[in-house]
């Protein structure tokens, strides 16, 4: 991995939580960074701070919704056409097990369960339409010091995936969304390690610790149960620490590999996660 001082990165969901506190460290440490955002006066504000804190004029916004694919598509078309080489991509952006004044099953743009489109098919899109641009920092020309990364914010609540209803049009709670929804990030990381050469680009899904003091938790939770510091501090050990170059399809806690649930290790789920996702997407399978 270069010096962070090198590195292009993306953050989505850079606006508050995991995503914002992550977004200052790496800026103080000089990184060029591309804040995502859904809500156009927010981010606005977390680049603000981020810049007040830290000094940085390598801060750039985009702002585009991943509740609708088009938009995702949007954020990759605009990223390739300004940086053809990018160094990181930590997938932030999501949502909890609620919606505050919304009771009841949501629907994406395109119809897709919300959970599973804003947590699972968006970065699943992002990143294959990355690709290119991530292979192209690592190789030779890009000055690349080892692969690039991404790093899926994933979470230690999971649920398997019921292939039957996946939508959970019959059977819907905000938690078995979630849950689910982040099962499915872990499921596509580990099938896309296989897809990528590791000496290229690496991909991780990272519990960043549980009921952290994050909006989301304070939303969905009674309670929290740990300073939204640790998330920050271990998003930052998987996007630039150098002992993980070449660390590839792996289940992070925190710092150290983990097991995800067992559904996440069934070649054959998997399989059927994938196909499911590029039909959705519109990826070629």
């Amino acid at each position: 991995m270069k010096p962070v001082g090198e590195l292009t990165i993306l953050i989505t969901g850079a606006t508050d939580g995991i995503g914002l506190g992550t977004a200052r460290e790496l800026a103080r440490r000089g990184a060029h960074l591309l804040l995502h955002g859904r809500n156009a006066g927010k981010l606005e504000a977390a680049r603000d701070t981020i810049a007040a804190a830290t000094g940085s004029d390598r801060l750039e916004t985009h702002v585009y919704d991943f509740a609708d694919l088009d938009q995702v598509r949007g954020l990759a078309d605009a990223v390739a056409a300004a940086h053809p080489r990018i160094d990181v991509l930590l997938s932030n952006a999501g949502i909890g097990i609620v919606t505050l004044g919304v009771d009841g099953r949501e629907l994406s743009v395109q119809g897709h369960e919300l959970r599973f489109a804003v947590n699972h098919l968006a970065p699943f899109l992002l990143q294959h339409l990355l690709r290119p641009q991530l292979e192209a920092a690592a190789a030779p020309g890009g000055k690349g010091a080892g692969p690039s990364r991404i790093v899926n914010l994933a979470s230690a609540g999971q649920m398997d995936i019921d292939f039957d209803d996946v939508m959970l049009a019959r059977d819907y709670s905000g938690r078995r969304a979630y849950c689910q929804s982040k099962l499915a990030m872990i499921m596509t990381s580990i099938d896309m390690a296989k897809r990528l050469d590791p000496a290229s680009v690496t991909i991780n899904a990272l519990h960043p610790g549980s009921m952290l003091d994050t909006k989301m938790v304070r939303e969905g939770f009674p309670r929290v149960m740990g300073p939204v510091e640790d998330g920050i501090e271990a998003e930052i050990h998987l996007a630039t620490a150098a002992e993980l170059d070449g660390v590839t399809g792996e289940y992070f806690d925190r710092l150290h590999t983990a097991r995800a649930l067992a559904q996440a290790y069934d070649a054959a789920a998997r399989a059927r996660l994938w196909k499911l996702s590029c039909e959705l997407t519109g990826i070629a399978a």
